[in-house]
């Protein structure tokens, strides 16, 4: 089996990620400050804001293991709001810039990490977009601490893939992560369409975004380039048009929309990694 080191596996996203990795026959190790994970997988705790702690783990672990043929980075501290600014930069892209070596280091060429919706200018209710659906092919534009990190870890990964040629870094830019007992709370909003326009009423449902995953890992492919990886449709129950009708009224289409369709663009993941979602908030809520 092919090894891959996850980080932040005990999170929202990461336990969905690990799990999945481990029914599709993956040798999954949890790198991670607690537990959380499917036991199935091998943990590791590590700090991973401690570059020799970082390296350590992605060379060898005693008798755990002695080879890394791939790595998923998660962790993080998940979103704006959590910690102080500067805590969130700090941690978060050090975290990062220290996976990307370590890889380098431990010569593992074949890394997937998290990216994040809000580099395209979340919340939209203070950046509008400057089309719909939105997708990759824009500049980012980092609103918050949280955000800038992102962006800054995706300059990071492209200059780590210009160094190595070889290497490949795919970073997915996932929407807002539910697990189906989310979804029971989302008739609280359907008559407010303002109360989620701040991401264009965008989720993903962590099993989708560990097929994202899944896939990314799959692709045979060399270079740095990102995805956004958000659910079919949105947490709305009207359609897509009319929302963006009521709430925004004056950014241009560059498509039409259908139905209840996602305005996270989801077409370059579908063309390039095959990624279809195949979980509906309805289908849990009713």
């Amino acid at each position: 089996m092919a090894r891959v080191v996850v980080t932040g596996g005990s999170g929202k996203l990461g336990r969905a990620v690990v799990r999945d990795l481990l029914d599709h026959g993956w040798d999954v190790v949890v790198l991670d400050s607690q537990a959380g994970a499917d036991e199935r997988a091998h943990l590791v705790r590590a700090d991973l804001t401690d570059h020799g702690q970082v390296i350590a783990a992605l060379t060898a672990v005693d008798d755990a293991y002695r080879q890394v043929d791939a790595v998923v980075h998660l962790a993080a501290i998940p979103a704006p709001g959590l910690a102080p600014n500067a805590a969130t930069f700090a941690n978060n892209v050090l975290a990062t810039y220290h996976v990307f070596e370590a890889a380098r280091v431990a010569g593992v060429r074949n890394i997937v990490w998290a990216s994040s919706e809000t580099v395209l200018g979340l919340p939209f209710t203070e950046q509008v977009p400057p089309y719909f659906p939105v997708d990759e092919d824009y500049r980012v534009v980092p609103t918050t601490s949280y955000s800038l990190g992102k962006a800054v870890d995706e300059e990071i990964a492209h200059h780590f893939c210009r160094w190595d040629p070889q290497s490949k870094i795919v970073g997915l830019r996932f929407s807002n992560v539910m697990e189906p007992h989310d979804y029971a709370a989302y008739d609280a909003f359907q008559d407010d369409a303002l109360e989620r326009s701040w991401n264009a009423w965008g989720y993903i449902d962590a099993r989708d975004g560990a097929q994202a995953v899944r896939k990314a890992l799959a692709l045979q492919t060399t270079g740095y380039d990102v995805f956004i990886i958000a659910n079919a449709d949105t947490v709305m129950r009207r359609p897509s048009a009319d929302l963006l009708a009521e709430v925004f009224p004056d950014v241009p289409l560059r498509r039409p929309v259908v139905g209840r369709e996602t305005l996270l663009s989801i077409d370059k993941a579908r063309r390039i990694l095959g990624y279809e979602p195949e979980h509906s908030w309805q289908d849990e809520a009713g």
